[in-house]
């Protein structure tokens, strides 16, 4: 039953993913189109030093006046997540592992990830992502209850 659970919440909050690259590119939107300018993450995930994250992505979302780019997204710590913690082309069994394993998680102990995907304003931005765009399915608090009924109950991954 633990591993139904991650498989529920992992699949429940796919915008999540839309910052959990394979590459230093970005994409974006549902679609996973290349990112308008193009951009590459840079050696800590913040863009390059000529054209940062920063230039566009201020501490909240923000609307535009442009009909094919209706907000940009904005938060305090906006950035790309490290290459070492992608989910992108990997199967449920190896996110699980993945997340569970300190030296591609952030360091972070299974009672961290709980707090980090349950309450953190930038995980959070998944379900407050701005005019549109579509938020993940339920509540961020709802998320972090499925992340921590899966730790309760052994967080065991699904099979490979």
């Amino acid at each position: 039953m633990t591993s139904v659970l991650f498989n529920h919440a992992v699949a429940w909050v796919t915008n999540i993913g839309n910052v959990w690259f394979s590459s230093t590119c970005q994409w974006e939107g549902d679609d996973l189109h290349p990112h308008a300018p193009p951009m590459q993450a840079g050696a800590i995930g913040q863009g390059l030093p000529s054209l940062p994250c920063r230039s566009c992505h201020g501490p909240s979302n923000a609307p535009t006046h442009v009909s094919t780019i209706q907000s940009i997204p904005g938060n305090p710590h906006w950035g790309l997540a490290p290459v070492s913690m992608a989910w992108q082309g990997k199967s449920l069994h190896e996110i699980c592992e993945q997340v569970k394993d300190l030296s591609r998680n952030g360091g972070r102990s299974l009672a961290q990830i709980q707090e980090h995907m349950g309450k953190d304003p930038l995980v959070g931005w998944a379900w407050q992502p701005g005019s549109g765009r579509r938020p993940a399915p339920g509540t961020q608090s709802r998320f972090g209850e499925l992340i921590a009924a899966w730790i309760e109950t052994g967080a065991v991954c699904p099979p490979p």
